[in-house]
């Protein structure tokens, strides 16, 4: 049996919009950081043969921004802004944590990154699932 508490903030209003910024602030916050300090986020994807650089810093500062502005509101477009963050969080397991190319503690501490990113996509993918259920 679910407590009474647990019910009561399961039922509110303001719990699921808490859990989606929740879920997108380590996609959020890195999207204004790269917008403020563009000229560092330009030397950092640069740093992974990203160029032109500014071309993929702006994609990189709107896909994560509108991509988690649209799952935090959910509505019938919590899929679209899910989506894009997921092609993005595994677009940068394949270029920024790529442990299969390295060996010895580099290889197991970005393979772990690279399962945390998974498990990321899995939860923007329950969202989808969700929202799209409740609305329905």
């Amino acid at each position: 049996m679910t407590p009474k508490w647990v019910s009561a903030m399961l039922d509110s209003r303001w719990f699921p919009v808490l859990a989606r910024v929740v879920l997108c602030a380590t996609l959020l916050i890195p999207g204004i950081m790269q917008a403020v300090q563009f000229k560092a986020a330009q030397a950092e994807f640069a740093h992974f043969g990203l160029n032109p650089t500014s071309v993929y810093v702006t994609a990189s500062i709107i896909t994560l921004i509108v991509g988690s502005v649209l799952v935090i509101l959910g509505g019938k477009r919590t899929w679209l802004g899910a989506g894009a963050l997921g092609v993005y969080i595994g677009l940068t397991i394949l270029i920024v944590h790529h442990f299969w190319t390295m060996h010895g503690a580099d290889a197991v501490n970005e393979m772990h990154t690279a399962l945390e990113h998974i498990s990321l996509i899995g939860g923007l993918m329950v969202v989808s699932v969700l929202e799209y259920r409740r609305r329905r």
